[in-house]
């Protein structure tokens, strides 16, 4: 069985790799898994766009381009191609389409892999302008961190392989070896909800999908979006098991303080919904695991702090 697995790493390299490819394959041979860029969406660029209440955005617009967090082994979500450097997924439209809504060329964007554990000090520090990667709101971050969105509703699943058939849902942890991300909200529930769990953390997603396969872990857990785009990569060997026990509403992460950006890609979002421009990106990346795109969540415009 570990023999099977590591042929499905393998495979999941390969995809990786042959995502770096520009060329055609051999006649019949299987599609490569991943965004298409002649089926993503173009985003215009917003023409004589100003937010001088924001000081984030003046150092961007000085600079010519948004220094944005994201992810960077969430298949469909936030991916980055080892060959060349590029990043894609449906949180990379996202950053993009709010890009080009705030006047700056989305094209020009400098991405910055940021691990979940150092997403509150990376926008704190300045050391990005905004973040989109998977990005949970709620109450404990917003003591540090601004937020626009949600722009998507996930859940927290579990991932197991497809040859488990004692874990069906969080209840059937308890002994089990759990690995998640270290500080993300999934690791925090389960360290909290399911005590019994044998809960193990990585930096990355990726090192807990590695340690599934080779039989080191018996599930991983996080939101289902992101784990939807693990299993689509090489689904004869990893499966979803019961049904989503948490909601998840993803927000893009800005200083607390600058409140003109905040409510500028709050804007952008809803612009972005009602001209179809959302649901293209969706149907272009996270689409791509099979899901249709669902309802965006409401818009939640805080009050400024």
């Amino acid at each position: 069985m570990i023999a099977k697995s590591l042929r499905a790493l393998a495979a999941l390299a390969a995809v990786a790799l042959a995502a770096t490819a520009t060329g055609c394959g051999k006649e019949g041979a299987p599609p490569v898994k991943g965004p298409s860029a002649a089926e993503l969406p173009k985003y215009q660029i917003a023409q004589g766009f100003s937010l001088p209440d924001s000081s984030t955005w003046k150092r961007a617009q000085k600079r010519g381009h948004f220094v944005v967090g994201a992810k960077e082994d969430q298949p469909y979500l936030g991916e980055k191609n080892p060959a060349n450097g590029t990043y894609s997924g449906f949180d990379i439209e996202i950053a993009k389409m709010v890009s080009a809504s705030l006047g700056l060329d989305p094209k020009k964007i400098r991405f910055k892999t940021i691990a979940s554990a150092n997403r509150e000090t990376a926008v704190q520090n300045g050391q990005i302008d905004y973040y989109v990667g998977t990005y949970t709101i709620n109450d404990l971050r917003k003591k540090t961190v601004g937020f626009g969105g949600p722009y998507y509703m996930a859940g927290q699943s579990l991932l197991v392989r497809s040859d488990e058939d004692d874990i069906k849902g969080p209840k059937d942890l308890d002994g089990k070896r759990v690995c998640s991300a270290a500080g993300s909200t999934p690791y925090q529930r389960i360290k909290a909800d399911y005590p019994k769990a044998d809960l193990v953390a990585y930096d990355t997603y990726s090192i807990c999908v590695d340690n599934l396969l080779t039989y080191q872990v018996d599930a991983v857990t996080t939101d289902d979006a992101i784990l939807l785009g693990y299993a689509a990569k090489v689904p004869e060997e990893m499966k979803l098991v019961g049904k989503p026990f948490s909601e998840e509403p993803y927000g893009i992460g800005v200083p607390k303080k600058d409140n003109a950006l905040r409510f500028a890609v709050d804007d952008a979002l809803e612009k972005a919904e009602k001209n179809g421009d959302w649901e293209k990106a969706y149907d272009a990346t996270l689409g791509l695991s099979g899901e249709p795109a669902p309802k965006p969540p409401a818009i939640d415009r805080y009050p400024a702090n």
